[in-house]
């Protein structure tokens, strides 16, 4: 499948969302028929983008090539966040076994995390992988809660928490200590900033919906914490960011484009939620949408950063 979606638009709100896109182009819906697409990693060497269905425990392979689709993996342990290390390899959170997970090469599966002071992980959400190998992954209480996502089971942790896993030790670290429910996360261009997604409203009346930003220390600590931007539409999901700073952000009308200073300057309007998003494509300048059934895509007049 390859239509123009209907019910799309580009929605200016800020003059600087103008330079990002043409008039003529449309935003493509590439396939659809799942029950809640998240979690979009790209491959370039292959030219495919990987995804995952979490309710029906499958993670699906688009083509660029010729369009086709496909199932990757099925079971898949109902997961959901991916991205791509930078030796190649898929990186993913799983929420039925309540850990993070390497595909190698050689299709063997590789386990990176799944407790954390001997406690078994919440479910661990959304993932990404930094230039010094290290992986910092977000591990909300989401899949623990319904059979829907994942399996209901019991908590052990305290909280719902930011990590890091060492790359040459494995060693698993708490990064954060003050989130409800952390979720998409995304570094800037020099790794010296991180923007972490807290989408508590979902199971908190009043509670955050919005993107923090914090800078990352020499000492390895995380310091500041402030908010970026909070959704004017539900929540803010996944995010990434572009070559020039903007923070590109899930929501429930589409995405949502922040300018680095926190402007929102302009939606891309999908007729679904969106739950997560993901640069790809030759020139990293298309930009794959996973709304809740279906993977929607368009060009626009930038590119995103590295992995993913």
């Amino acid at each position: 499948m390859n239509d123009q979606a209907g019910d799309v638009r580009f929605e200016v709100l800020d003059e600087r969302f103008e330079a990002l896109f043409a008039p003529h182009i449309q935003v493509e819906r590439l396939w659809t028929g799942a029950r809640w697409c998240e979690g979009p990693a790209w491959f370039a060497a292959g030219r495919y983008l990987i995804w995952s269905d979490i309710p029906n425990d499958r993670m699906m392979r688009w083509d660029e090539t010729d369009g086709s689709v496909s199932v990757f993996r099925a079971p898949a342990n109902n997961a959901n966040g991916n991205t791509v290390d930078w030796q190649g390899r898929l990186v993913t959170c799983e929420h039925l076994t309540r850990r993070v997970t390497r595909t190698e090469h050689d299709g063997s599966i590789t386990v990176l995390a799944e407790t954390f002071d001997g406690k078994r992980l919440n479910s661990p959400n959304d993932v990404i992988v930094r230039s010094d190998g290290s992986i910092w992954f977000t591990d909300p209480f989401y899949g623990i809660i319904t059979d829907y996502e994942g399996l209901v089971q019991q908590r052990e942790l305290e909280g719902c928490h930011v990590y890091r896993i060492d790359p040459l030790t494995g060693r698993i670290r708490q990064m954060t200590d003050d989130f409800v429910q952390p979720n998409g996360l995304a570094f800037s261009a020099d790794e010296k900033t991180l923007f972490i997604a807290d989408t508590g409203a979902t199971h908190l009346r009043d509670g955050p919906k919005h993107i923090r930003r914090f800078n990352l220390g020499d000492d390895g600590r995380l310091y500041g914490g402030d908010v970026f931007a909070t959704s004017t539409c539900g929540i803010h999901d996944g995010i990434r960011l572009d070559r020039d700073g903007r923070v590109w952000a899930s929501a429930f009308d589409g995405v949502h484009c922040y300018d680095p200073d926190g402007t929102l300057i302009g939606k891309i309007r999908i007729p679904e939620i969106v739950g997560n998003l993901t640069f790809g494509g030759r020139r990293r300048n298309r930009l794959f949408i996973c709304g809740t059934s279906s993977i929607y895509s368009v060009f626009v007049f930038t590119s995103g950063l590295a992995m993913g």
